[in-house]
C-alpha cells in the first residue's frame, strides 16, 4: 500500500495533477498557502471552460478583490480564461510596499530576492496550474491603479512567464531614469537593482500600458506629491511620459523594446469599464 501511495504521489507531480480540488465552475473563493499563511483568491470560471488561459487580476490599494473578480468576470467569458483575483491584505502587503514589491528592507538596502513581494504571482500561478492540473497553463496578468503600478514594477524586476503583463491607468510609473526617485524612477536604488542589465530586461518585458484617455481629472487617492507630480498631472499624462521615455531610450541604445500601448478613449479611473471595453482584447492579446 505505501508503495502504491508513493508511486501515485511521484505521478501526480510529474503529470501536474493536483489533490486539491480544481477551481470551481461560476464564482468562487479558494485559499493557498503562501510564505507559511493562507492567501485568498476569488475565483471565476466560465461554466463551458475548456483549455483557455489563467488571467490574474490585481486590485487597487481598496483591497477589493472580490470586486475586482466581479468587474473582471467579462473578460472571463469574453476570453474563456479561468480568472483568479487574489486578496493582497494591507498586513502583509503595505501600501507603500504594495505598489513597489518590497524591493528595499526598511534600511534602503535592496531586500533578498526571495522577500520581494512580486514573488507572490508565481506562487498564484503554480497553484492554480496545480489545481487545474495543467502545469503550462499560459497566464495573463491584469492589474488597475496600485494593482497596475505592482505590475509595471514586477515587469522591471520579475516578469517571469507572463505571456502579457497590463497595467490599465497606473498613478505612476517606474520611469527608466535617475533623475526620478524611487519608486518613481531609478533615483537612489543600488546598481544591482538600476543597471544596463536591469534596463534591457524592464524594456523586453511583455507590458501594456492600457490607458483610459479620460483618466486626467485626480480622484481619491491620487498621487499628488512632488515626486509623483513630476512625472505629469495626471495619470494619463504620466503614463504617455513614461512610455515615451522608456522608448525612446530603448531605441537610441539598440535594445529589444516589448512595450505596448493601448487606449480605451473617454474612460476615466474605472477599472469596470477599463474591463469591459473593447479594446481590452488588444491590451491583453494585441491586435488582429
Amino acid at each position: 500500500m505505501r508503495s502504491w501511495l508513493c508511486a501515485l504521489v511521484f505521478l501526480c507531480f510529474a503529470t501536474g495533477i493536483s489533490f486539491a480540488d480544481p477551481i470551481p465552475s461560476g464564482r468562487g473563493r479558494i485559499e493557498i498557502s503562501y510564505q507559511g499563511a493562507p492567501l485568498t483568491l476569488f475565483t471565476y470560471k466560465p461554466a463551458h471552460y475548456t483549455d483557455g488561459p489563467l488571467l490574474v487580476v490585481f486590485h487597487g490599494i481598496v483591497r477589493n478583490a472580490d470586486i475586482y473578480r466581479d468587474q473582471a468576470i467579462v473578460m472571463a467569458e469574453r476570453f474563456g480564461a479561468v480568472l483568479v483575483a487574489p486578496l493582497l491584505d494591507e498586513a502583509r502587503f503595505p501600501e507603500e510596499w504594495y505598489q513597489r514589491g518590497g524591493l528595499l528592507d526598511a534600511a534602503g538596502k535592496a531586500a533578498p530576492r526571495d522577500q520581494w513581494h512580486f514573488n507572490v504571482v508565481p506562487a498564484i500561478v503554480a497553484a492554480t496550474r496545480s489545481r487545474e492540473g495543467k502545469p503550462a497553463l499560459p497566464y495573463y496578468l491584469i492589474g488597475h491603479s496600485a494593482g497596475a503600478q505592482f505590475l509595471v514594477r514586477l515587469a522591471a524586476y520579475l516578469p517571469g512567464e507572463a505571456k502579457r503583463i497590463v497595467a490599465g491607468n497606473a498613478g505612476s510609473l517606474l520611469f527608466p531614469s535617475r533623475e526620478h526617485p524611487f519608486g518613481y524612477g531609478l533615483g537612489g536604488l543600488p546598481p544591482e537593482l538600476s543597471d544596463e542589465a536591469m534596463l534591457k530586461r524592464y524594456f523586453a518585458a511583455p507590458l501594456t500600458l492600457y490607458l483610459g484617455t479620460g483618466d486626467v481629472t485626480p480622484k481619491k487617492r491620487f498621487d499628488a506629491s512632488e515626486a509623483a507630480m513630476r512625472q505629469g498631472p495626471h495619470r494619463y499624462g504620466r503614463n504617455q511620459a513614461g512610455f515615451e521615455l522608456a522608448r525612446k531610450l530603448a531605441q537610441e541604445r539598440g535594445w529589444t523594446f516589448n512595450w505596448r500601448k493601448v487606449e480605451s478613449p473617454g474612460i476615466d479611473h474605472d477599472a469596470g469599464r477599463m474591463f469591459a471595453a473593447k479594446e481590452v482584447e488588444d491590451a491583453l492579446f494585441g491586435p488582429k
